[in-house]
């Protein structure tokens, strides 16, 4: 593994490590605000950093083939899967949402595969799968199996679909640009919908909660980390080190949110969780360590890579 492809996966570890503060910080945020307004509020918060950041840098306007990418990254990243695991959540438990969740750096994969035109070994796919199984399990652990419905699954589905179709989207615009201008291009390209949506949500639900400092500080954590700096590294990373490869670090995400979980919301920690996290760990590194020069080859920087796929 060459140090182009070691610094790539550190990239990626940082961003998963900043994305796996999101369910506690939704969790305390939506004790103040409406839960779609804490979802609308995300990019409007991170397109206040962005547009000055854009500004300062003197960066020109995206062109035009660049478009269709940087907006289906938007869709994804910012409406796709806060939105539609939101109303999920209404009619399911976040440990049932979880068992789907889980399939997320597969699918990433299988998206790097046939949309950015990478290569894999037959054994990255089993290690793949052994670490979704592990995580599958791991949900199962919390609780999956409870809570579960038919339109709750398919909204997670979608959401899983959409989130991964924006990390391949967006990583192969880094072909062009570098992470941090994407990510900025798809927060500021998500304000003709967002913003309007924030202000009426605001106006509307907000006298019925009572909102605290903390629930404000976490409200600002989904908008700035979540939403905006954690895809400056995850970009790069991902441009760095393959979308498929790069993308199964996120399986990591899960046990870091539980830990999070432990530590600031008091939820238990049992044996099996343990023996799950394990087994997700060794399957990261069993990925990593199935990569061939072929593979780093035809990763996202491969010529044959258009961006606008």
């Amino acid at each position: 593994m060459n140090a182009r492809v070691r610094q790539g996966l550190g990239l990626a570890f940082i961003a998963v490590f900043l994305w796996s503060f999101t369910v506690p910080a939704t969790k305390v945020a939506v004790q103040g605000f409406d839960p779609v307004l804490t979802a609308m509020a995300r990019p409007v918060i991170a397109a206040a950093v962005a547009i000055p950041l854009l500004g300062l840098r003197r960066v020109p306007f995206p062109p035009r083939h660049l478009w269709r990418p940087i907006l289906i990254t938007m869709v994804g990243a910012v409406f796709g899967w806060p939105i539609l695991l939101a109303l999920a959540l209404q009619s399911t438990t976040s440990a049932h949402a979880a068992v789907i969740a889980a399939f997320m750096p597969l699918s990433t994969a299988i998206f790097a595969v046939l949309l950015a035109r990478e290569r894999v070994s037959g054994a990255f796919w089993v290690a793949a799968c052994v670490g979704t199984v592990a995580l599958v399990a791991f949900a199962l652990t919390r609780g999956g199996l409870a809570g579960g419905s038919l339109l709750a699954d398919l909204l997670v589905v979608g959401a899983v679909l959409l989130s991964s179709l924006c990390y391949v989207q967006g990583a192969m615009v880094t072909r062009e640009m570098p992470g941090w201008q994407v990510i900025s291009w798809v927060v500021v390209f998500s304000l003709p919908v967002a913003l309007p949506a924030t202000v009426i949500l605001w106006w509307t639900t907000h006298g019925s909660f009572e909102t605290t400092g903390t629930e404000w500080g976490a409200l600002l954590v989904l908008g700035l980390s979540s939403m905006y700096i954690g895809f400056f590294a995850w970009y790069r990373g991902l441009h760095l080190a393959g979308v498929a490869y790069g993308g199964q670090v996120q399986q990591l995400q899960a046990l870091l949110t539980l830990g999070w979980s432990a530590w600031f919301l008091g939820e238990p920690v049992t044996w099996l969780t343990v023996g799950a996290a394990c087994v997700v760990i060794a399957a990261v590194a069993w990925a990593q360590w199935t990569r061939t020069q072929s593979s780093v080859g035809r990763s996202i920087d491969s010529p044959s890579v258009t961006p606008n796929t």
